[in-house]
């Protein structure tokens, strides 16, 4: 790269002044192919994630609260109350609790959602999720309707109503 050297005041100084031009050319040629190239890069499948809203659960007698947790030798630990209960267990007491809850209704066309008994979930943070999902399928399996998870909304959150 060359200096030019002009003359002021008569003293031969060298020009402190640096050419940007070629600088800036190159930069927005980067930015222009930066920008074209970034949303071939990033590839994302469109979906629209649940918004989470704490609720808070009303208890009533006729729910059925199970809760989940992985055991020894990658076995699974389903208890129905405080009672441990094997998978077929759970799915003759699952059976049982609907079919009482249709005779207390007079029929299963007297059975409403508000009387509809529902099952909820207790899985611990560590449960595999075949333990959980077993779970779940074996309530669907029986008949419940409502199936839902019990968690602990984070501290300081404030709880909203749907």
């Amino acid at each position: 790269m060359a200096m030019s050297v002009g003359k002021e005041e008569g003293d031969d100084v060298p020009m402190s002044d640096i050419n940007t031009t070629p600088l800036v050319d190159v930069m927005l040629v980067l930015l222009i192919i930066f920008l074209i190239a970034v949303p071939v890069v990033v590839q994302t499948v469109p979906l629209q994630l649940p918004k989470t809203v704490y609720e808070p659960r009303e208890t009533k007698p006729e729910n059925v609260e199970l809760t989940i947790r992985g055991g020894p030798g990658d076995t699974c630990e389903v208890y129905w109350g405080m009672q441990r209960v094997s998978s077929q267990e759970l799915l003759d007491r699952s059976v049982k609790k609907l079919e009482d809850a249709v005779a207390a209704a007079g029929g299963a066309e007297n059975l409403t959602e508000e009387t509809m008994p529902e099952a909820h979930l207790r899985g611990d943070i560590n449960t595999p999720y075949k333990c959980i999902g077993g779970a779940v399928f074996t309530m669907q399996r029986a008949g419940f309707a409502r199936v839902g998870f019990v968690s602990e909304p984070p501290a300081g959150a404030t709880v909203a109503r749907l």
